[in-house]
């Protein structure tokens, strides 16, 4: 396979937010726009910007704020479910949503602004990773990150 580029997130001193599954960096803590949100697993996190993520495919989504058009986000490093991209909400009071992302926190890590430092270190500063070796290395799933068609959650009002 090909060689894959990876957005680094430089050393700001802000805490950062890494993929559990292979450190990959996805965002700045400052970069939260709330702490209040919920999702299937537990506590979520709304996200104003967010890098590393493949996006998935659009699906309408009935969540306890009414319908959303959503799509699911995953790690560009090992494929794993993150959370989910806003695209549309039906409901005009909820439209300060759309193009936000929510970070499932039970699939997120986050990162003091040292450690993140030596985890740049570690990786080549972060910027080129080997993609097959990121699939060797991150491991099998064991394929609990798919969500289902069930109704989620997405705001503890």
């Amino acid at each position: 396979m090909g060689r894959l580029l990876l957005v680094s997130l430089p050393a700001t001193g802000a805490v950062t937010y890494r993929c559990k599954h292979c450190d990959t960096p996805l965002a700045y803590g400052t970069d939260i726009i709330s702490r209040l949100f919920r999702c299937k697993n537990g506590k979520a996190y709304l996200f104003g910007k967010v890098v590393n993520v493949n996006v998935g495919d659009k699906d309408d989504r009935v969540m306890t704020t009414g319908m959303h058009t959503v799509c699911d986000i995953f790690c560009v490093a090992c494929g794993s479910i993150l959370g989910w991209k806003y695209l549309a909400a039906a409901e005009k009071a909820q439209r300060y949503k759309e193009g936000k992302f929510i970070l499932d926190r039970g699939r997120v890590v986050a990162a003091s602004p040292a450690a993140a430092a030596a985890a740049a270190a570690a990786h080549g500063n972060g910027m080129w990773q080997d993609h097959q070796q990121q699939q060797q290395t991150s491991g099998d799933d064991d394929g609990d990150d798919q969500d289902s068609d069930e109704e989620s959650s997405d705001h503890q009002d």
